[in-house]
């Protein structure tokens, strides 16, 4: 397909050579016309004042001057009587501020308007000026030409025929149309790759192509006649920016296609600079001065067409990446083209179609060549590709032979550790069965601690109450011995006898035994017998929570409920010099199991305990602050003392099980670690709040109901 194609683009190319070279032949303007020039740097001169000046006389037709934004008056002078058909000057030049044109003859001073060839389009024509000239011309008559360039002053001047001209003006259109064709294929094809592949390399070449394409447009005058008003702002600045875009997306391209990241660090950042310098003409170019910018852009172009053939050629010749043969190959075609361009502008060359369209020719290839170059780079990556793959193959299948000749040392080896494994596995297996015996043996003696330390405590807050009860039984006995006998006494009252000296008798034995002090004993003992039964019934009740600490039925409770009964039940080990501070908020009933629950709240208020005891100087008064409250669907208990507090490694660690900052045998250090598990099933939450010598708090956050 390559080949077709090139053999197609050769046979077009040398088929018009002929025409492009022969385009020119009937131009008369050296053979009828001296040519002299003025450089009118104050810009006020007029056709009456430039007729008076003194011009230079000049030996070609291709006025090239540079970025000079003089006004140029060009004369033509007849150099004997000339006699036409239909001949026109014809200004070869689009990007023109000023074109006007008088002819002098006899005396008289004639301004002549353009107009467009092509009579039929209804178009402006903007790819150059024609200006009409009458059909004799005497001896001596002068043709004056104003001109002022855009961004440089390089403008060729013919007089020919008009039908020549149309000649000429249809060739070049077709070109350019068959040079726009090329672009058009190059832009889908390559969009068409972009889609399928989402390479880069692609998207900035596709970009690269529409801006160079935009330039030549611009240039060839066709964006004013298709696309915008040759006045608009956009057609004062097209050449500048979209040569700068072309070279941005040029540098993005390269930088992609070249990987200069990884083969070279020196000319990534060349280019990157390179980028980075013409975004910055871009600024010059709205924001200074339209020279200044078009200056720098063709020093940037210039810069960068070096740089991407270094850039190249290391890559190619020193790295071996293939398809940068492709690449170098067709920014030396561009270059080798830009070159002659340049020549034919300075009559180094021959100034025709040919040279006129070379720098599109030149480009139409480079944009075939970097296509080829990006269709390459995907088969250069698929051999690399294919190439690993082999190697993987290989490789594989060299495993695979060392895979089988280990397989048999390993199966005899696996037989061998299989055996040791199993004779490890079993004694394994009973160090874990001896590991869990001593675990839960260590966890009922966690509960068998817990459960001293309740019955410690129970046994001192019940005695209390039951020697209230044994003291008062006695006197409450001699109490009622004494009722018993004035009521025995006024049983044995004789009716048959007199009464008065019986009542005597049983008021003096009521005087004897004080019967209004015995009625208030009475009253007395059986208060501080209630007191002490109620007590004991409280102490009962409490007791009541923790009677199945093992049971896993869950059931609503009320915690406020339960850390009372704690408190209860701890009471005795509580020291004189600490004060309980009760803050119970009104709770909803909590879905839990009760007794684990309770669990928590004894490990945790008696470790409270424990901790204020610890303490080397007690204050006055030590606290003890339990805490209650609900909010968001979770209700959260806080216990906090003013006890010794822990450091971070400590609070880090505390829940570990087997870990305890206490003396040998006062603890196993499964308290907290139980505390966690519990608090872990019931899917809540615990904090931990301590610094030394400031403290701790513990807070519980559980769920109302369980998830």
């Amino acid at each position: 397909m390559k080949r077709i194609f090139g053999f197609l683009l050769c046979f077009v190319f040398f088929s018009q050579f002929q025409a492009f070279s022969s385009a020119f032949q009937n131009d008369i303007i050296h053979e009828d016309f001296n040519l002299a020039v003025y450089r009118d740097l104050t810009h006020h001169v007029t056709i009456d004042q430039v007729i008076k000046k003194e011009f230079t006389p000049v030996k070609t037709n291709i006025f090239n001057y540079g970025v000079d934004h003089s006004i140029f008056w060009i004369r033509l002078t007849s150099k004997r009587n000339l006699s036409f058909v239909n001949h026109v000057v014809f200004i070869d030049q689009s990007r023109l501020d000023i074109t006007e044109m008088y002819i002098e003859q006899q005396g008289n001073l004639t301004e002549k308007t353009s107009y467009n060839p092509f009579s039929y389009a209804e178009r402006k024509f903007t790819q150059g000026k024609v200006f009409q000239i009458p059909d004799s011309l005497d001896q001596g008559t002068n043709i004056y030409l104003r001109l002022k360039g855009k961004e440089n002053f390089l403008t060729p001047i013919s007089i020919i025929s008009e039908k020549s001209i149309l000649s000429t003006l249809s060739l070049r259109g077709t070109i350019f149309g068959f040079y726009t064709g090329i672009m058009a294929i190059m832009f889908i094809y390559n969009l068409f790759l972009f889609i399928i592949i989402r390479d880069k390399s692609y998207l900035y070449y596709i970009f690269y192509i529409f801006a160079i394409w935009l330039t030549q447009v611009t240039i060839q005058g066709y964006s004013s006649q298709y696309f915008w008003d040759e006045d608009s702002a956009i057609n004062k600045y097209s050449v500048v920016l979209f040569s700068c875009i072309g070279l941005i997306f040029a540098s993005f391209f390269t930088l992609s296609f070249l990987n200069t990241k990884v083969f070279s660090k020196l000319w990534n950042t060349l280019i990157t600079i390179l980028y980075i310098l013409t975004f910055l003409d871009l600024i010059v170019l709205f924001a200074f001065s339209i020279n200044i910018a078009f200056i720098v852009m063709q020093v940037l172009t210039l810069t960068g067409a070096i740089f991407a053939l270094s850039a190249a050629y290391f890559v190619y010749f020193k790295k071996h990446f293939k398809p940068a043969g492709y690449y170098l190959v067709a920014w030396s075609i561009l270059l080798f083209g830009v070159i002659l361009f340049i020549m034919k502008d300075y009559s180094i060359i021959p100034y025709n179609n040919f040279t006129i369209y070379l720098l599109q020719f030149t480009s139409s290839i480079e944009v075939m060549l970097l296509s080829f170059a990006l269709a390459d780079k995907i088969n250069f990556f698929k051999k690399e590709n294919e190439i690993a793959q082999a190697q993987a193959l290989n490789a594989s299948l060299e495993n695979q032979k060392l895979i089988k000749e280990q397989n048999i040392i390993l199966e005899k080896s696996v037989k061998e550790r299989t055996e040791e494994l199993q004779s490890a596995n079993e004694t394994l297996n009973l160090t874990l069965t001896n590991l869990k015996d001593t675990q839960s043996q260590l966890v009922d003696a966690e509960k068998m601690a817990a459960l001293g330390q309740l019955t410690a405590g129970i046994a001192h807050e019940i005695n209390n109450p039951i020697n209230f009860v044994t003291s008062n039984i006695k006197p409450l006995q001699l109490d009622i011995n004494d009722l018993k006998e004035v009521i025995a006494k006024y049983e044995e009252i004789d009716l048959n006898k007199d009464l008065k000296p019986q009542l005597e008798e049983i008021n003096s034995f009521k005087n004897q035994i004080d019967l209004n002090f015995v009625n208030n004993e009475i009253n007395s003992l059986l208060s501080g017998i209630s007191e002490g039964a109620k007590r004991t019934a409280e102490i009962i009740r409490s007791l009541r929570n923790f009677s199945r600490l093992d049971e896993t039925d869950t059931k609503p409770i009320d915690l406020n409920e339960g850390l009372e009964s704690t408190i209860v039940l701890v009471r005795n080990n509580i020291p004189d010099n600490v004060k309980v501070i009760k803050e119970l908020g009104n709770l909803p009933k909590v879905e839990c199991q009760p007794g684990k629950i309770n669990q928590i709240f004894m490990n945790l208020i008696s470790n409270a305990i424990q901790a204020i005891k610890s303490k080397e100087v007690q204050e006055e008064e030590e606290y003890l602050t339990i805490k209650s409250w609900y909010l968001d669907q979770q209700v959260k208990v806080s216990i906090k003392d003013s006890g010794i507090g822990m450091t971070e490694e400590v609070k880090h660690r505390i829940f570990e099980p087997f870990f305890t900052t206490k003396d040998v045998g006062e603890g196993t250090g499964l308290g907290l670690s139980i505390v966690f598990s519990i608090i872990e099933t019931h899917k809540g939450n615990i904090e931990v709040i301590s610094k030394p010598n400031e403290g701790t708090e513990f807070i519980i956050t559980l769920n109302v109901n369980l998830p």
